[in-house]
């Protein structure tokens, strides 16, 4: 069977630089009806191993490590027998949350995971953190872009460790270049495509 999408919106909190925000967040499961991968599991650990409905994880994929993304992973993961892996560059963001810990694996840009007979792609796309990190599966025509890129243009960069001159280079470098009929699906929020957002780049 071949791999397939799923979305779950899970709602919580985002916070950073002394400030609390309520934020949704999308966690998207990709693989079949016996394995998958899970992007971001957010908020609720059991309301992901729920959608997860028994299947096997292969592993926890973090798109960056702010803490709304990454706070329940390590519960979520310890649920569905998961390792972690997230790019080592948002370390510092990781240690927040999980002082003295690393995720179990590091994310290397250019490095592929597999499942369901489906290639994930890791682009490092530095600007929101610098650790953040994309995953385009080609043959899905998708790309999952975190809060790299958004339906309406860029990620935040409004706070620390972020760089609004950087994620643009990002997503023209990394993103824009894709097929412009590549869905993008965010970490918050609605859907896009690349096509959509390239005039919206600025």
């Amino acid at each position: 069977m071949a791999a397939r999408i799923d979305r779950l919106v899970t709602s919580g909190t985002f916070s950073l630089d002394g400030g609390t925000w309520e934020v949704d967040n999308n966690v998207w499961i990709v693989g079949d009806d016996a394995e998958v991968f899970v992007i971001d599991p957010a908020h609720d650990p059991q309301a992901v191993l729920a959608a997860v409905a028994g299947r096997t994880v292969k592993a926890v994929l973090l798109t960056h490590g702010h803490d709304d993304h990454i706070r329940h992973a390590r519960e979520f993961a310890a649920l569905a027998g998961a390792p972690v892996f997230m790019n080592p560059a948002d370390q510092m963001l990781w240690e927040d949350i999980y002082p003295g810990t690393t995720p179990d694996g590091p994310i290397a840009d250019g490095q592929v995971f597999e499942v369901a007979g489906t290639q994930l792609t890791a682009l490092h796309t530095p600007g929101h953190s610098p650790g953040s990190t994309c995953f385009y599966a080609g043959s899905l025509a998708t790309v999952f872009s975190g809060d790299t890129l958004f339906n309406g243009g860029p990620g935040a960069t409004g706070r620390s460790f972020s760089d609004h001159p950087t994620i643009l280079r990002s997503i023209a470098g990394r993103l824009l270049v894709l097929p412009a009929e590549t869905v993008v699906n965010t970490g918050h929020g609605d859907s896009t495509t690349v096509g959509a957002e390239a005039g919206r780049i600025s």
